[in-house]
């Protein structure tokens, strides 16, 4: 990383720590909650798999809303502050006790994460001009502290469990937020003048008032629609249908070079349900496979298991300016790996990580125990591949897809990762062990055998796309001579 990257003007450093607080709350309550659901709520690690896996496909689903309201309706920064508030006060609810409080929390959090997370990235966007030659530095920095936030979040918040109790975990994710909203208005002259344009105007109350009344009407239905899995489960699948229908409408009223285009978009997308999937099984059954049957230290130091989930935003801050070196150094040379390529190498990271796992049970203990250091590189594995895949592919099917069906395609990118983490939950379900059992050797069983068929699987899925690398290669150079030469 060269130090010209450092080089922002003001207004960036104020949104990196804002993204970096609100962050150091969702991923410290991700670190947590999926346990608190079991030992707390008494839910079986199913159950808890499926609700979580819900209630982030409904953070992910709300996304495109809270962009639409703070570009149109109330303004990118009231957005973002109304989106803080509401993550603050849901956080707070999760650390009441009681079934109605925990369910009211996630919902309030849904509707405050989909207020907040679109509005940052698009208000420092707005921070510099098309032709400055420091915005790609800005975003790979902004992208660093997303990472930082939650890589001390789930460290410190799993401790504080340990030692003070689930609440204090939860507060200490809602006062992320607080200082997230304090750094706004400290820092909020840096921003004053920079904005969507009805947020530049003075404020609305009218316009205010039914955006404060439908998110609280959305974060009731958000918590009713947790309590009823089923309902969550029939309105993501009859919304992904409807998309894939119009998607496919769209193909066929298309011709030539665009209906390629589109055809490989479809596929792009499909794909990245399987990454998806992978990912959700971080907080899930990844997640209690450390605690059951991994040991509890590193390198001789012990560590509380949830804090395993470090290991994610550990590796991508290490990985990401290697990667962003090696970029740049084959780029000069004309040997860069294409988008496609980097794509397929990412997924198979991301099954090499499962496949490790599913090793590791041959060099278990006599207690079903194994090193760390299976999970440390497991989860170095998936967080390159993260690297490779998570944010390439929505470049990608922005580059392939139409200006008229943009919003419409980046709006199913949204809705496809929350039904892929839908689908990631009913994948960690299969890890489920009764609560009767507490045999290790049981467990270390059932957790690797369903790491090897995820792992097996999606090394079928990055064989397929290795095999697709060639067409994509030749549609994205068609595609970049068609824009030079129009």
């Amino acid at each position: 990383m060269s130090l010209s990257m450092l080089k922002q003007p003001k207004p960036f450093y104020m949104i990196f720590f804002i993204e970096a607080w609100e962050r150091f709350g969702y991923y410290g309550m991700q670190a947590i909650l999926v346990l608190y659901l079991v030992r707390k709520m008494g839910m079986s690690d199913a159950q808890s798999f499926n609700t979580y896996s819900a209630f982030t496909a409904l953070l992910y689903a709300l996304v495109s809303i809270g962009g639409y309201i703070g570009d149109n309706i109330i303004g990118t920064k009231r957005t973002i502050v109304l989106g803080a508030i509401a993550l603050a006060v849901g956080y707070s609810l999760l650390g009441m006790k009681g079934e109605y409080w925990i369910y009211l929390g996630m919902g309030v959090i849904c509707v405050g994460n989909g207020l907040f997370k679109a509005n940052p990235s698009s208000l420092l966007s707005k921070c510099y001009k098309q032709d400055d030659h420091r915005i790609d530095g800005a975003f790979t920095l902004y992208y660093m502290a997303i990472n930082l936030g939650s890589l001390f979040s789930m460290i410190l918040v799993p401790i504080v469990v340990q030692h003070y109790g689930w609440s204090y975990g939860f507060w200490l994710c809602a006062l992320g937020l607080v200082l997230a909203i304090v750094n706004f208005f400290m820092c909020y002259g840096w921003v004053k003048h920079i904005g969507s344009p009805v947020g530049l105007q003075p404020m609305n109350w009218l316009a205010l008032v039914p955006v404060v009344l439908g998110s609280a009407a959305v974060a009731y239905a958000c918590s009713w629609i947790l309590k009823h899995l089923s309902v969550a489960h029939w309105l993501l699948f009859i919304i992904g249908i409807t998309i894939v229908l119009v998607f496919l409408l769209e193909i066929g009223r298309s011709k030539g070079a665009e209906r390629a285009k589109m055809i490989v978009a479809l596929i792009l997308m499909i794909e990245a349900i399987a990454f998806f999937i992978l990912y959700q099984q971080m907080p899930t059954s990844l997640n209690f496979f450390a605690i059951n049957n991994i040991e509890h230290n590193i390198l001789g130091v012990g560590i509380n298991p949830l804090s395993f989930q470090a290991l994610n935003p550990f590796w991508i801050l290490v990985a990401s300016p290697v990667l962003a070196s090696l970029y740049n150094h084959y780029g000069h040379k004309g040997r860069d790996l294409s988008m496609p390529s980097k794509f397929a190498v990412g997924m198979f990271l991301c099954a090499f990580g499962f496949l490790c796992l599913y090793v590791s049970r041959f060099f278990a203990n006599d207690q079903g125990i194994v090193s760390s250091g299976w999970i440390i590189l497991s989860y170095f594995f998936q967080s390159v591949g993260e690297l490779l895949v998570s944010g390439l592919g929505l470049a990608m099917v922005a580059r392939l897809v139409p200006q008229r069906l943009m919003g419409f395609t980046m709006g199913a990118w949204f809705m496809t990762t929350a039904t892929a983490l839908v689908l990631g939950g009913f994948v960690a379900s299969m890890t489920n062990v009764p609560k009767t059992v507490h045999n290790k050797l049981v467990t270390l069983h059932v957790y690797t055998h369903v790491f090897l068929e995820i792992g097996l699987v999606t090394l079928v899925i990055a064989i397929v796309m290795a095999l697709l690398v060639p067409k994509l290669n030749k549609l994205a150079s068609a595609h970049e001579q068609i824009r030079l030469n129009g």
